[in-house]
């Protein structure tokens, strides 16, 4: 017995994790470790960083050296990076008008069926589900020599000849703003060389402007010119202002992230929510208008115990205005602090405008802001508890999330019998999942404002359709290799093996038996006039496709 209890007590050590448990680059060689220690970009930077992060370790475990061929995609349009490249040997290109197609990047766009090529797809249906014509698809072969399609540009003479240009040589930085913000590459970036360039993944980037405050500068001064006079356009208090007042207003503006880039890695382990970071806290006293750059964050009042969840906020909110506009109108007002406080759900990219600058540009032209307590005061328990199971389980990023009424639904599973039809026999979504009250949101890709899905793809087959936005897999340019399912945090994208018309799995090339993957998921039945089939199927009206900012008040009613 005493030996059972010294057993029990006896305690269990386990080596804290550490910044760099895995590295950029696991295979990093002595020798390009060395070229990019020695690169002037590098020893230039004057800083004093900490034992803990030296900056030799943020060089080994952050950095690595890229080398393309001439034609190779290095920045793609639409993807969601997150690193940025500095060029030491070679020349990139930017195509800037007209701009490459879709296609060409690797993705696809949908085209709208005609109604004779439904009749025929409905004439040639197979009962073999993923059917793939081999003489249709060039890219079966994931161990082939040639580069994948979508990594290059194809006819990379013509493109330059017909396409106007801006050049990028040796020591340019480029990719820093989308890494840094979690935002779409906003063009296409190719070698029109042979190229060598040293990759600095987000974090890496982050720590260095930390502790270097040339290279802060240099970030900032980037991105006030190219990027922040246009988000702060967009921004309803901020978009009548004068272009003095705009200079002045984009001049103090600060950057700041909260959470961690790669959030739904734990979120999909851990099926929950990782400790959300405090942004702002209910009570103190508040120094700035904050402006969402990317990402989402929990509008709550109350601690955590006793927290009611007022709303969730979104690129383009705003937090804080309405204590800082009553603080200027009431120069004699004691009580002024915030009213609620602001976490990161996951990861938050934020402009900050002081309250001086906002004062003496902002206020003094703008209407008073809307006050909506009013609007709080009138939600019931069940209206909170909706809005608490929405932002824990992060529905809040779906555009076209799918919600099933269970009280209507009489489990037919016409919707499923729909899905496969309309792809080739197998269904792209589970009528399963998370369910509230009478609501379920079932297995279905929810085409996510945040899509950290498209991160890392390495052919741009996963990507946003060009007109309707929503995020859709080219089938010919998938290679396999399971970076999107394995990103996705609801598990709604899924590796399947592909097949002949007699029903044989369709094997790698090279003659080792691997089956070919391809990775499919919901595409709201890109290019069908009557949208997706499994919400025209539901003979109750039971299924939906929804934006939660719209399926909050369609679920009171």
């Amino acid at each position: 017995m005493s030996e059972e209890v010294n057993s029990l007590s006896a305690s269990t050590t386990l080596e804290r994790p550490k910044r760099w448990d895995s590295a950029f680059d696991p295979d990093l060689v002595e020798k390009d470790f060395e070229t990019i220690m020695s690169r002037k970009e590098i020893t230039e930077i004057d800083a004093s960083f900490p034992p803990s992060l030296p900056l030799d370790g943020i060089v080994r475990n952050d950095m690595r050296l890229t080398r393309l061929e001439r034609g190779d995609i290095m920045v793609r349009e639409g993807d969601y990076g997150n690193s940025a490249f500095i060029l030491i040997e070679g020349k990139v290109h930017i195509a800037t008008n007209p701009q490459i197609s879709v296609e060409q990047l690797g993705g696809s766009s949908a085209k709208v069926q005609s109604i004779f090529s439904r009749i025929q797809g409905l004439l040639k249906k197979n009962w073999v589900p993923e059917v793939r014509m081999i003489a249709d698809n060039k890219q079966l072969s994931q161990t082939s020599s040639e580069r994948p399609a979508g990594t290059s540009i194809p006819n990379i003479d013509n493109v330059m000849e017909t396409h106007e240009m801006i050049t990028l040589g040796e020591g340019e930085v480029f990719g820093e703003l989308a890494a840094l913000g979690r935002t779409p590459r906003t063009a296409t970036i190719f070698a029109s060389t042979d190229v060598v360039a040293i990759e600095i993944r987000w974090q890496g980037l982050r720590d260095i402007m930390k502790y270097d405050t040339g290279w802060r500068k240099r970030i900032d001064k980037n991105y006030r010119e190219t990027a922040l006079a246009n988000h702060l356009s967009n921004t309803e208090i901020l978009k009548d202002l004068s272009k003095e007042a705009a200079e002045h207003v984009s001049q103090g503006a600060l950057f700041e992230t909260y959470g961690a880039f790669d959030w739904h890695h734990d979120f999909k382990n851990k099926k929950s929510a990782a400790a959300e970071v405090i942004i702002a806290k209910e009570g103190d006293y508040p120094d700035g208008l904050l402006l969402i750059r990317a990402g989402f964050a929990r509008l709550a009042k109350g601690s955590d115990y006793e927290r009611r969840t007022i709303s969730y906020l979104g690129a383009g909110d705003t937090f804080g205005l309405n204590e800082l506009y009553s603080a200027w109108k009431n120069p004699g007002q004691k009580d002024f602090q915030l009213s609620n406080s602001l976490t990161a759900l996951g990861y938050v990219d934020i402009i900050r405008i002081p309250v001086e600058v906002l004062e003496e540009h902002v206020f003094p032209n703008m209407p008073e802001p809307e006050d909506l307590s009013s609007a709080l005061d009138e939600r019931t328990a069940a209206d909170d508890h909706l809005m608490e199971w929405a932002v824990d389980n992060r529905f809040i990023n779906g555009s076209q999330t799918m919600v099933i009424d269970l009280d209507r639904c009489n489990r037919c599973d016409d919707c499923v019998r729909a899905c496969g039809n309309t792809h080739g026999g197998n269904p792209r979504f589970r009528r399963e999942g998370d369910p509230f009250e009478k609501w379920m949101v079932a297995n279905a890709c929810m085409h996510c404002k945040d899509p950290v899905c498209m991160i890392g793809c390495p052919t741009g087959a996963i990507n946003r359709d060009q007109y309707s936005g929503s995020v859709i897999i080219n089938d010919t340019t998938c290679i396999g290799c399971a970076t999107c399912a394995n990103s996705c945090p609801f598990e709604n994208i899924n590796m399947v093996s592909i097949r002949n018309l007699e029903g044989s799995i369709i094997t790698d090339g090279s003659g080792n038996g691997t089956p070919i993957m391809k990775a499919t998921k919901c595409d709201l039945c890109a290019g069908r006039p009557g949208g997706p089939a499994c919400v025209q199927a539901c003979p109750k009206d039971a299924l939906q496709r929804v934006d939660f900012r719209d399926f909050q008040a369609q679920a009171r009613l």
